[in-house]
């Protein structure tokens, strides 16, 4: 079996490199080396692990001239010019298998958390108050549930859906992805009949902004949105608007567009943009800090998905 020098940009589940270097493959760490710094050493690498802290371009692949793969610990691979670098015939790899479970179950918790208010109504009685009436909720049965993307989040979330008697509809680009648990429709069609949107895709030019002004005013019914997969994904301004008419009943967002490439707080900035202002303190919407894929199984998971898919190179 081929064996590697492998440099790690990011800190991982110890089982990545355990696993890795069983193998015999050699491991280098680099969790807290400056960029600058680590590209005239990058042409003695045959693999990179990485998971967010900075974009791998054409200066980065280029300095790497015996790279045979990329390995990302995690779903997603906007952060790397992949083009170039299949171009290169450098292996692509990423573990979207490893927390599709921990994405389907918190996409369901948010759901069933903004559809019953349970945020508000646990804020109102840290104040004092005992409001029932304000605090009534809604039931998902005999709703409709449209999941855009139907990937391995996408479908994890809609099996996770069975038993609530919801009627589950997915869009996806490629054909014929749905199953017994969604079927597929064109985004019209979608539009036309959910009362909940959940987002499950990877972040491209055809995606990013792709809930704005004209997608929801096409939403045929007052909606819930969820937003598990990537914060570029939804114009805030515009998501604001669709609250402030109630034509969006509640927004659930793991992922914000004011984060940045490396998925870093949002509050490093000096002002602080009024879209999001409105959200951080809106009783309809519930935030988290991108942790959907971020659970303790997950960590573990994704570092046994990218050993396995390394192990796979060489057979």
């Amino acid at each position: 079996m081929t064996t590697y020098r492998i440099l790690h940009v990011d800190d991982n589940h110890p089982l990545l490199l355990e696993g890795l270097t069983a193998m015999g493959h050699e491991n280098h760490l680099a969790y807290d080396v400056p960029l600058e710094t680590l590209l005239p050493s990058l042409s003695q690498y045959d693999g990179l692990v990485i998971r967010s802290r900075f974009p791998i371009d054409k200066t980065f692949i280029d300095a790497a001239t015996k790279l045979k793969f990329i390995a990302r610990v995690g779903a997603g691979l906007e952060n790397i010019d992949r083009e170039y670098a299949q171009s290169k015939n450098i292996a692509l790899i990423a573990a979207p298998e490893g927390n599709r479970n921990a994405v389907g179950e918190q996409a369901l918790g948010m759901l069933l958390a903004l559809t019953n208010k349970l945020r508000p109504a646990h804020q109102s009685i840290q104040q004092g108050q005992w409001l029932r009436e304000a605090h009534r909720g809604w039931e998902l049965e005999g709703k409709t549930v449209g999941i855009i993307g139907y990937g391995n989040t996408g479908k994890s979330f809609a099996k996770k859906l069975q038993g609530f008697a919801v009627n589950v509809l997915c869009h996806d680009i490629l054909p014929k992805v749905g199953d017994a648990y969604a079927t597929q429709v064109d985004l019209a069609s979608l539009q036309a009949a959910s009362h909940v949107i959940s987002l499950h895709i990877p972040q491209t030019p055809l995606t990013h902004g792709m809930i704005h002004r004209k997608f929801i005013d096409q939403m045929q019914h007052p909606f819930w949105l969820i937003n598990t997969a990537r914060g570029k994904a939804v114009i805030t301004e515009d998501l604001v608007e669709g609250l402030k008419s109630g034509k969006i009943l509640g927004a659930a967002l793991d992922v914000l567009e004011y984060e940045s490439a490396s998925f870093h707080s949002i509050f490093n900035a000096q002002q602080r943009p009024p879209a999001l202002d409105y959200l951080l303190h809106a009783d309809q919407v519930l935030l988290s800090p991108h942790v959907a894929g971020w659970t303790f199984e997950s960590h573990q998971k994704l570092a046994q998905t990218i050993v396995d898919k390394i192990k796979n190179l060489n057979e």
